[in-house]
C-alpha cells in the first residue's frame, strides 16, 4: 500500500496524467439497460442530464500535455531519431498509392493523423495562404485525433489519416490539380480527416433501432454524417483555426465541410453515382465551375472513404479483418441483448470473403468505374488493378472455405435496392 502510495507521488511529479474517460466504442451496458428500461412502465430515478450524459457519444475533454505547452523530458513515449527519421522518408512519399499507413502509425507512435495532415497542410501550401497559426493548426489536428475512438478496430484515426492519404492522391490527379483552388484542397483536406469524427463503432440501424438520441436529433437520415460534421465544426470553433477569417467566409466552410462528409453515407451511393453518371455521359462536367468542382470533391471523398479493396493485397486484407471485427462486435452485443442482428454482423453465418466479395461488387465497382471515366490515369488503372486481384484473391479465400466460388454475401442482396448502385460501364 505504501508503495503504491510512492508511485502515485512519482507519477505525479513526472507529469503523468490519467486515461481521459471514453465512451465505449460498443455501447456498454449501461446503453443498453437504458434503452430498455426507457420502452417499460419501470420509472428510472435519473435526471434527464444524466441520462443524456450517459447516452452521449462525446468523450470527455481533457487537458493535454499540449494545450498546456509542458514537454515530458525522457519520457518513453517519445521515439527516438531513428524512428523520427523513418517516418519523414515516409512522408516523402506520400502521393505514392502503395503508401502503408499502419507503418507509418507505428513510426509516429500512434499519431498519423495529426503528422500526415499537418505535412500535407504544409506541402499544399495552405498554412501560409491562409496564415493559419501553425500551433493553432497542430491543436485542432490533435483534438481531432483524440476524438477518434482507438478501440474501434476501423473507424478510428488510422482509418482516417488513410483516407486524408488517399484524398491527397486524388488532388494530385492532373484534371483536379490543375483546376482546384486553395479553398478547394483546405476543404477536402478538413473533410478527410474528420470524415467519421466519433464515430461510436456501431452503424446507423443500431442507433435508430435503440432509439438513440442521436438518432432522434437527426432524424434517422445520415445520424452519423452528421454527428461527425457537427463534432468537426466544434473543434474548428474551440480551436480558433480561422478565427482571423471574416464570419461569413468560416460559416461559408463550415456549411461545405458538411457537404462533404455528408456525402460518405453508403445510403446514399445510388443517388450520388447516378448524378456522376449523367454527368460522364454528358460530358457538362466543368471543373472551372465552384459548383462543379464541389461536386467532384464529394465523389473524390467517396471513393478515399472506401478505397481499401483498391490497395495492395497486404493492406487492403488488414483493412478487411479490421472491418468486420467490428461489424461481429456489434453482431455480439445485438444478440447478447436480443436486438436483431444486423446485415453482415452475424459471426456464425458471415465470413470476411463473402463480405468483402459483396463489397466489391455492390459498391467499390461500380463507384471507381464511373471514377476512372473521369479520370482515365495511371491511378484509376492501379486501383481498378489491385481491386481485381483482391477480389479474385477472396474468391479463391471462399472457394476453400466453401467449396464454391459463386456465391454472394445474401446480406447484400436483401439490401434495399434503392441505395445499390448498377453496374459500372466503362467507356
Amino acid at each position: 500500500y505504501i508503495r503504491m502510495l510512492g508511485d502515485v507521488r512519482v507519477r505525479s511529479r513526472a507529469g503523468f496524467e490519467t486515461e481521459r474517460r471514453g465512451s465505449h466504442p460498443y455501447i456498454d451496458f449501461l446503453f443498453i439497460f437504458l434503452f430498455f428500461v426507457a420502452n417499460s412502465e419501470i420509472e428510472v430515478s435519473v435526471s434527464a442530464r444524466n441520462v443524456r450524459r450517459l447516452l452521449s457519444f462525446q468523450r470527455y475533454l481533457r487537458s493535454s500535455r499540449f494545450f498546456r505547452g509542458i514537454t515530458v523530458p525522457n519520457s518513453s513515449n517519445i521515439l527516438d531519431d531513428d524512428y523520427n527519421g523513418q517516418a519523414k522518408c515516409m512522408l516523402e512519399k506520400v502521393g505514392n498509392w502503395n503508401f502503408d499507413i499502419f507503418l507509418f502509425d507505428r513510426l509516429t507512435n500512434g499519431n498519423s493523423l495529426v503528422s500526415l495532415t499537418f505535412h500535407l497542410f504544409n506541402l499544399h501550401g495552405l498554412i501560409e495562404h491562409f496564415q493559419l497559426d501553425t500551433m493553432k493548426l497542430r491543436r485542432f489536428l490533435v483534438m481531432v485525433q483524440e476524438d477518434y475512438h482507438s478501440q474501434n478496430p476501423y473507424h478510428n484515426a488510422v482509418h482516417a489519416a488513410d483516407v486524408t492519404q488517399a484524398m491527397h492522391c486524388y488532388l494530385k490527379e492532373p484534371k483536379l490539380s490543375k483546376s482546384l483552388t486553395p479553398w478547394d484542397v483546405l476543404l477536402s483536406l478538413i473533410a478527410a480527416a474528420t470524415h467519421d469524427l466519433d464515430h461510436p463503432g456501431v452503424n446507423q440501424p443500431f442507433l435508430i433501432k435503440t432509439n438513440h438520441y442521436l438518432a432522434t436529433l437527426y432524424k434517422n437520415t445520415s445520424v452519423l454524417e452528421n454527428h461527425h460534421w457537427r463534432s468537426a465544426v466544434g473543434l474548428l470553433r474551440e480551436s480558433g483555426l480561422f478565427a482571423h477569417m471574416s464570419l461569413e467566409n468560416r460559416q461559408l466552410m463550415e456549411s461545405q465541410i458538411g457537404d462533404l462528409i455528408l456525402a460518405t453515407d453508403i445510403s446514399q451511393q445510388n443517388e450520388y453515382l447516378s448524378m456522376f453518371r449523367s454527368h460522364l455521359d454528358r460530358g457538362d462536367l466543368c471543373l472551372e465551375n465552384a459548383n462543379h468542382r464541389h461536386f467532384i470533391l464529394q465523389m473524390a471523398l467517396k471513393c478515399a472513404d472506401i478505397c481499401n479493396p483498391c490497395r495492395t493485397w497486404e493492406l487492403s486484407k488488414q483493412w478487411s479483418e479490421k472491418v468486420t471485427e467490428e461489424f461481429f462486435h456489434q453482431g455480439d452485443i445485438e444478440k447478447k441483448y436480443h436486438l436483431g442482428v444486423s446485415p453482415l454482423c452475424d459471426r456464425q453465418t458471415e465470413t470476411i470473403a463473402n463480405i468483402q466479395i459483396g463489397f466489391m461488387t455492390y459498391l467499390v465497382e461500380p463507384l471507381f468505374g464511373e471514377w476512372a471515366r473521369f479520370s482515365n490515369t495511371r491511378l484509376s488503372q492501379t486501383m481498378l488493378g489491385h481491386l481485381g486481384l483482391n477480389k479474385a484473391s477472396w474468391k479463391g479465400v471462399q472457394r476453400e472455405q466453401s467449396g464454391s466460388g459463386d456465391d454472394v454475401d445474401p446480406a447484400f442482396e436483401e439490401m434495399d435496392s434503392d441505395i445499390l448502385p448498377q453496374e459500372p460501364r466503362l467507356s
